[in-house]
């Protein structure tokens, strides 16, 4: 009877160390699985913004990696704007930043990349919850809409006229989704205002990298 213990106790001690094992393994297994993963995505990530900077940049328009140059400048609430610095030989050439407005169904995200005359150089929108069929004609793949803004800045255009033709402005808009137009204009003209404002912090922009 007491061997028979003995041998019972010695089973239930090694089942217990080979759980221990193999829970072990699964768990170094799992945190390999996510950590992989976790790299898959930040890449993507990396690849859709590569992406989208150089779609608001003329093709071949910078020599520098535009994802390791950038600065960090205040926005006056307490949080700061990540500046994409595109550079020619060295010497900032033109910023690339993200820019938002209220529209119809929440915010409109916009990235601008605009030249250190201050000239917008294009336009996109990155992210938004407008009306399919109305307000999503602001996506390049639904209307060329978004390129009327290219070669324009504070200077060529008065301050009042940066607004859809409704409302006195040079832009158009579109039937039935007015106010998603007027979020797009707000937000580039808001970006041209605030590289205006911070022109010389971004031409300086630090030591190439």
């Amino acid at each position: 009877m007491k061997l028979a213990i003995a041998v019972l106790r010695d089973r239930l001690g090694y089942q217990g160390v080979s759980l221990g094992v193999v829970a072990l393994v699964a768990s170094a297994a799992l945190a390999v699985a996510v950590s992989g993963t976790r790299e898959r995505i930040v890449a993507a990530e990396a690849r859709d913004l590569q992406a989208s900077l150089s779609q608001v940049l003329p093709e071949r328009f910078a020599d520098n990696d535009l994802l390791a140059d950038t600065l960090e400048i205040g926005n006056g609430d307490g949080s700061n704007k990540r500046v994409y610095l595109a550079r020619r030989q060295g010497e900032v050439a033109a910023a690339i930043f993200q820019t938002s407005a209220r529209g119809y169904a929440g915010d409109v995200l916009v990235l601008v990349g605009i030249d250190r005359a201050g000239v917008l150089l294009g336009a996109r929108v990155l992210k938004h919850a407008e009306t399919p069929g109305l307000g999503d004609k602001i996506d390049l793949a639904k209307s060329p809409w978004i390129l009327s803004f290219n070669g324009l800045s504070l200077a060529t255009l008065p301050a009042e006229k940066w607004a859809v033709k409704k409302d006195g402005g040079v832009f158009d808009q579109m039937a039935g989704a007015t106010i998603t137009p007027r979020a797009v204009v707000k937000a580039v003209k808001e970006g041209l205002d605030f590289f205006a404002a911070h022109r010389a912090e971004i031409l300086q922009g630090g030591k190439t990298p």
